[in-house]
């Protein structure tokens, strides 16, 4: 998938950090210096997203799941938003450390929402003292500020896409440990090998931010689409197999 280097450029995609601020790592993505500021190559950063976005869509059609992070305030909305577009998961609330290392306890407090959830429908509550309710109702809406975006996410994912590696380091260390591959817009102060698809652009401005996350929606949405087509032509071809070896069995009855 491919976004027209016009788009990038409208989003202010490549605008970097000042260039005191720089990591040297980034050098090979960097177009210039103007007023202090480092100018991203945005030709670089078309490459890398159809990279990236290639990376996406084939793990969406393996069928794994695709985890959307973005806790900074410039990507909240943005990361829901197109992580529901393409029903994928995603953290916009605080990073919970084990998150992905630990995903068993993680797990286990999803029950204990759904636990929650239910004892707050089904007039338990009327059942106990006004402070009590009150404590329950704090820790299951705190429960659900930070869980809801993977709340049916049954296993680890195949794949995280990020916002700012440097604001979600817990996020990248838990996925490197895993060996789980990340996504991410790197701006001119990060390291890029943290990451496998490093994608080089603004990671502030929330239109740059629009921008490259609609691109990584779209490829989970092309490669379930492919997957669909897949099972389709598998079952027609199934279909064909089972009526030839019918056929066969047929004319062989008959002789």
């Amino acid at each position: 998938m491919s976004v027209p280097i016009q788009d990038l450029l409208e989003a202010g995609t490549h605008f970097g950090h000042q260039t005191r601020r720089w990591n040297p790592k980034m050098k090979p993505y960097i177009f210039t210096e103007r007023n202090g500021i480092h100018i991203i190559d945005l030709n670089k950063t078309v490459s890398r997203l159809e990279a990236a976005s290639e990376a996406v869509r084939k793990t969406a059609q393996s069928g794994k799941a695709v985890l959307f992070v973005g806790t900074k305030k410039q990507a909240v909305d943005v990361i829901r938003a197109e992580a529901e577009r393409c029903d994928m998961f995603f953290v916009t609330e605080r990073w919970l450390g084990g998150m992905l290392t630990n995903w068993q306890t993680i797990k286990q407090n999803i029950r204990h929402l759904d636990h929650l959830d239910r004892i707050a429908q089904d007039g338990t509550y009327e059942k106990l003292k006004k402070k009590e309710v009150l404590l329950l109702e704090k820790e299951r809406v705190r429960m659900v500020r930070t869980l809801e975006g993977i709340r049916k996410m049954n296993g680890l994912p195949g794949l995280i896409y990020v916002v700012d590696i440097m604001h979600e380091h817990g996020a990248i260390s838990e996925a490197r440990k895993l060996g789980i591959p990340a996504v991410a817009i790197v701006d001119t102060n990060s390291d890029p090998d943290q990451v496998e698809f490093a994608v080089p652009g603004n990671d502030d401005a929330i239109r740059s931010i629009e921008v490259i996350t609609h691109a990584m929606a779209d490829a989970v949405i092309e490669g379930r689409a492919a997957s669909e087509k897949g099972k389709g032509a598998r079952t027609e071809e199934d279909e064909e197999t089972t009526d030839a070896k019918s056929s066969t069995a047929a004319a062989a009855a008959t002789a």
